[in-house]
This record gives structure tokens, C-alpha cells and sequence, in this order.
């Protein structure tokens, strides 16, 4: 927009000019002149003076007041052709391209984002002074990130058609480094203490790769919470800092941050009162109470008690449920805090619509179905959880949350806001390899977890090696029914040299087979499964094979058949399937050939897998895998059931299937 005292300095002209304009005169018709990208429709829109209007210095004056505010011109006159009102404008350029180079601290696209949000994108009209003020705050978010010396230039050139090219070229030149982060008015804790708790630091031997030593403001801001945190979870109530101060060396290349603190002294809790309205679950809320009295002041266990109680009433319907937690100090010893609560249920209140949105692939439906709090139904924070978790535990998704909205003019409802952000689902993986157990490995795949958004599953598998070859097809639909039945459908075809793998000589087989899974859900976590398979096993024993292997042939021939009857139950606790952080994992199948074909066997597998959280990137995971198995009615074990352990994905450092 044109700067005020512009518009007013073009007023004041305008009145001046307009003394040699005709007044008192009936204006017959308006002409524009000079637009050449602008709608007629649209300057009319801005101008006050219409056909019919007889023309006079203060209307001349608000025309170009109105004109001129509108943004788009950069000089507008006016002028009588006889009755004809004559309207000059000279429009402002159009922006032809954004170019930026040398940005590396930022995303170059975020950057020309806040620069479409700002109003400077291909297309829009170039105002000036929005282009310096977005410049300056470049340049502002650079300082916040250490970068003192960072040097921003703006070329502004004309090209043809009234339009201009902006280029952005920026020399981030080197961050600058702490070398000091020292605290003034601490006792409790040293400065060592201190910086323990900090993000940022002084340089050391990794910083190259934590980059710990680079200023942020965003960090340094995050820090001082940590560091309040510290001192509130151990019992300094009044804990506060007073400054902080940054200070840059004289060649932009070096920091010093001072912090000023006041530690404040230290409160044990004399007791926990309550107090509001409970809705008569007074004793339920004093068993939640799990501070005990004579214990060290902690601002993190008494957050955390007021969330149990908002948790217990949201549970209830009260959505927007508030527990407010008061220290307040004991007049005769002010070394103990009285934690009094006061509790607001607020209304209750119904879920009046679940909306969904972020899901720019996947279908409604597949998040839909996956929503336990249901519509016209009291609130529930417990199943808006379980709702949340079960979202995300379909791996189709980065972020998921669900929060409740309020509607207006309807005190007693709520929508539910169910927002995503997708996350790739397909992956097509080609790989070669070698190792002394398998020659040359090659392997090829193609699975997508979320086919055309249904959430339906398609996975194909090609892997070939010396002495292994695999061609495996896969399909599963999580809901054949709308209680959440599954089913799924396998192909494959597999062989093994055991010659190759040196298990023994001379023995090779080849399965084909095919089955069908049914998974019934029984719990929110608990499923059982049902299936069958057809399988049929050609095996090639040569001259040197073992009498054993040998024997198994002339008794079931060649390429023994088997239909086999599976069962099997799963527990998933797991926060994402796809890249779990927390939760667990357990899965007891079972596999029994029906006594209509060649094969009489029955084997049993359970795995664990358990994934414990360490820090917001690192998660420990523990996997377990136990398998059993053993013919029946006298008759043998398949020696191509067996079980084989070693090499990637079982064990590590050890040949495969050694």
C-alpha cells in the first residue's frame, strides 16, 4: 500500500489542481486512460464519483484519495474534456519472478513462501516498501540465528510488459560461536549445572556436527525454560531471571551470553487442597492425589496432577475441563506451599461433528473408521485417544492430532478436529550386493501401504541370490467389514540350494503356495487370525544328499502337497507401525497341515518386540522371535519347514540361515 503522508502530499496537489478543473459542472461521462492490466470494473469500484455527480475539489481530492489507496497505481490525475471526466493512471508493475541465491541457514522455499504471505510473488503488484520491510526481516532472522554478518542485497529490475524482476542475494557469511555462557546469582546449581540443561554451548570436538555452538534466539529462549523447569521441579517456587544479555566480539565472529538469575529459596509441600465443583467425585480426585506431603516442591508433578483431574472430567463430557493449581505459602512456616486446585468442570458437552481434514490422499472413510468418539455422543478424552493413536498407528501419517472446537452460538456442543499430514506410503526398492554365503544378491520391491488412499495394501517381492530366490505377491484389505475384519491374500514362490547355505549337501527345494488370512479385531489392540494355505514343495536331492533327505523323498514323494489350517493372535500397543517410538508388540501364530494330503506337521511362532523411548530421536527397540514345530500321526517334520537363523534380519554377524 502507498505510505500515508504520500497519499495526503497527492491530495493536497489534487485540491490545487483542481481549481482549474470545471466546477459546478454535471459530469456526462468518465474516461479512463493508462490501464492496460487493470479491469475497468475495478477502478470504477474505487472511485466516488459516478455519471450524474456534478464535479467539485472535494470529490476530485477523495477520488484520488480512494485511487491512490487502492494500491495499484503509482500516479493517478485527473482532468475535464469538456463534461467528460478524464482519469489518468499510471499502474504499478507487476512482480515477473522472485529469484534468490545464497541461502542456505533456511529453507529457500520457506523463504519465498513468507514472501507470498507478505504479498511478493510472481504475479502480484511490487510495492516497494513491502519489499524493505520483508528484506529487513530477512535480515532480523538472520541476527536470531548468530548470522551477524550476514549481507542481504535487493536488485529490482525492470522488464517488458510493466513487470519487475527481484532478485534476492544473500551472503550468510560465517555464524558466529559462543565462547561464553556464563550465570550471575547462582548457588544451588554451578554454571556446569546450568549448562548441562542448555541446548546451546560453547565449541567442543563435535560441535561440527551439533552445530551446539551456533546462537538461535529460539534456543536460547528454550533453554532459559529448562533451566526454570530445574530449579521449579526442585522445589524453587520463586525461581526467575532477571536479563540476559548477548553480547557480539567487535568482528561479528564471536558471542557471550549472560544470564541473571534469581534462584529464590526453597518450598517443601505442607499439603493438597481441592476445591470447586467436582460433581460429587471428591473421593475419586484424593485418590488421584499422588504428591505426598513433606515432598520437594516439583512444577512438573503438579501440572501433572491438574492434567489427571482435567484428563478424569473431560472423560465425562466436560471438554474444556480447568484444574488451576495455587501455591500458596504457610504464613507459619514459609518454607511449605499449600497446593490448592481449584476445579471448573465447565459444560458438559456433546460432539456435534468429527471433521477431518490434511488428508490430501487418503479417503475420509479410512480415517473415519478409525474414530471412536463418535458423533451425538458425549465428549470422551479417553476415546478421542484411543482415536488419535489408532490413526496413527496406520503409519499413513506424520502428524496426527484431534482436538475439540468449540461451535459458535451452541454452548453445548463441539466439533471434533481431526487433522493430518500425510507422509509417503509407497516405497520401490532395487538392490545388489554380495557376500561370501550368497554370491551376488540382487533384490527388487514394490509395496504400498495405502493404495489410491483406500488403505488397502499391495506388496510385490523379487530377491535372487545364489543360493536363495524369491517371488512373493501380497494384498490386504483392513476392512472387508465395518467391524474391522481383514483379509488378505498371498502368492509366492520360494527356493533354496541348502548346498549353497553349506547346511548340506546336495538338497535344494522349491515351494509354491498360496493362502487367504482373516483377522478378526477383539480388543482395540487384540486381533485373532484365521487362514488356510495350499502349498506344494518340489524337492531335488542329488547323489551326495544325506540318507535322511533321501528317505523323506521316498516316503512323500518328490513334490509333497499340504493344505495347512493357521490361527494366530496379535497384541499392538505401538505408537506407528511403520517407524514405531513406543509401545509393544507380541504375535502367537500357529500352522497345523490337515491330514487330507501328503504332509502331517504343525509348528508354532511368538514374537516380542518392545520399543522404549530415550530421547525424542532415539528409541531402544528389543525384538524376540521363538518358533516350534513337529510332525504328527508318526509321520515326519518337513526338513523345508525348519527353522534357520543368521545373517541380516535375524542374526547379525552370522552367515544366513548358518
Amino acid at each position: 500500500m502507498p505510505h500515508p503522508k504520500k497519499i495526503a502530499l497527492a491530495c493536497a496537489l489534487a485540491l490545487a489542481a483542481t481549481t482549474v478543473l470545471a466546477q459546478g459542472h454535471v459530469i456526462k461521462d468518465i474516461r479512463l486512460e493508462g490501464i492496460s492490466r487493470t479491469e475497468a470494473g475495478t477502478v470504477f469500484s474505487h472511485l466516488p464519483i459516478r455519471v450524474g455527480d456534478t464535479y467539485s475539489p472535494e470529490l476530485g481530492a477523495e477520488s484520488l484519495r480512494s485511487l491512490y489507496a487502492s494500491g495499484m497505481f503509482q500516479d493517478v490525475q485527473l482532468d475535464m474534456d469538456g463534461n467528460v471526466l478524464v482519469v489518468r493512471v499510471q499502474e504499478r508493475p507487476t512482480v515477473a519472478n522472485i529469484h534468490t541465491t545464497g541461502i542456505s541457514e533456511f529453507d529457500a522455499k520457506g523463504v519465498e513462501k513468507s514472501l507470498r504471505d507478505v504479498g511478493l510473488a510472481e504475479g502480484f503488484i511490487f510495492d516497494r516498501a513491502v519489499l524493505d520491510r520483508a528484506v529487513q526481516e530477512l535480515r532480523r532472522q538472520y541476527l536470531s540465528r548468530g548470522r551477524y554478518s550476514a549481507d542481504v542485497k535487493v536488485t529490482v529490475t525492470p522488464v517488458e510488459r510493466n513487470r519487475v524482476r527481484i532478485n534476492i542475494d544473500v551472503d550468510e557469511g560465517p555464524a558466529a560461536k559462543i565462547q561464553q555462557i556464563r550465570f550471575v546469582g547462582n548457588k544451588v546449581y554451578d554454571d556446569g549445572d546450568l549448562r548441562d540443561e542448555m541446548q546451546l554451548g560453547t565449541p567442543n570436538w563435535f560441535s561440527w556436527y551439533t552445530k551446539r555452538d551456533q546462537y538461535s534466539r529460539e534456543k536460547l529462549t528454550a533453554d532459559l525454560e529448562a533451566i526454570r523447569a530445574l530449579y521449579n521441579n526442585n522445589g524453587y517456587l520463586d525461581f526467575k531471571i532477571d536479563s540476559t544479555q548477548v553480547s557480539v566480539s567487535p568482528d561479528k565472529s564471536e558471542i557471550f551470553v549472560t544470564i541473571n538469575i534469581d534462584e529464590g529459596k526453597k518450598y517443601t509441600i505442607k499439603d493438597i487442597r481441592l476445591t470447586g465443583d467436582m460433581l460429587g467425585l471428591e473421593p475419586e480426585f484424593e485418590d488421584l492425589v499422588d504428591i505426598k506431603p513433606g515432598s520437594v516442591y516439583n512444577a512438573s508433578e503438579v501440572n501433572g496432577l491438574a492434567k489427571k483431574f482435567t484428563d478424569r472430567l473431560s472423560a465425562l463430557g466436560y471438554a474444556f475441563a480447568r484444574a488451576i493449581p495455587n501455591p500458596v505459602v504457610d504464613p507459619e512456616n514459609p518454607d511449605e506451599v499449600s497446593v490448592v486446585y481449584t476445579i471448573d468442570p465447565g459444560r458438559r458437552v456433546y460432539v456435534r461433528k468429527v471433521n477431518i481434514t490434511g488428508n490430501t490422499r487418503t479417503q475420509d472413510e479410512v480415517i473415519r473408521r478409525e474414530v471412536r468418539q463418535y458423533e451425538a455422543s458425549w465428549f470422551d478424552s479417553d476415546k478421542v485417544a484411543v482415536s488419535r493413536d489408532r490413526i496413527d498407528r496406520l503409519g499413513f501419517f506424520e502428524t496426527v492430532t484431534a482436538e475439540p472446537e468449540p461451535v459458535p452460538g451452541s454452548p453445548d456442543e463441539v466439533d471434533l478436529a481431526v487433522n493430518v499430514k500425510e507422509r509417503p506410503t509407497g516405497n520401490i526398492s532395487i538392490g545388489a550386493g554380495y557376500s561370501t554365503s550368497e554370491g551376488i544378491v540382487l533384490s527388487g520391491g514394490f509395496s504400498q501401504n495405502n493404495v489410491f488412499g483406500t488403505g488397502n495394501s499391495l506388496s510385490l517381492e523379487v530377491n535372487t541370490s545364489k543360493s536363495s530366490r524369491t517371488y512373493a505377491a501380497s494384498f490386504t484389505q483392513p476392512y472387508i467389514t465395518t467391524s474391522g475384519i481383514s483379509q488378505s491374500f498371498e502368492i509366492y514362490d520360494r527356493k533354496l540350494d541348502l548346498d549353497e547355505l553349506e547346511i548340506t549337501d546336495d538338497v535344494k527345494y522349491e515351494t509354491y503356495g498360496a493362502g487367504v488370512t482373516y483377522g478378526v479385531p477383539i480388543t482395540e489392540n487384540d486381533q485373532i487370525f484365521l487362514g488356510g494355505k495350499f502349498e506344494m514343495t518340489d524337492v531335488t536331492v542329488g547323489s551326495g544328499a544325506p540318507r535322511r533327505y533321501v528317505d523323506y523323498v521316498n516316503d512323500y514323494g518328490k513334490k509333497p502337497k499340504s493344505i495347512a489350517a493357521t490361527i494366530g493372535w496379535s497384541r499392538d500397543t505401538r505408537d506407528n507401525i511403520l517407524a514405531p517410538t513406543r509401545g509393544r508388540y507380541q504375535r502367537l501364530f500357529g500352522e497345523i497341515s490337515l491330514p487330507v494330503l501328503d504332509l502331517k506337521y504343525y509348528r508354532a511362532t511368538y514374537q516380542f518386540q518392545q520399543f522404549v523411548p530415550v530421547t525424542k530421536s532415539i528409541t531402544f527397540a528389543f525384538n524376540t522371535e521363538l518358533g516350534y514345530g513337529d510332525g504328527y500321526a508318526g509321520k515326519q517334520y518337513p526338513f523345508f519347514k525348519n527353522f534357520y537363523g543368521g545373517g541380516i534380519g535375524s542374526v547379525r554377524g552370522y552367515d544366513t540361515s548358518s
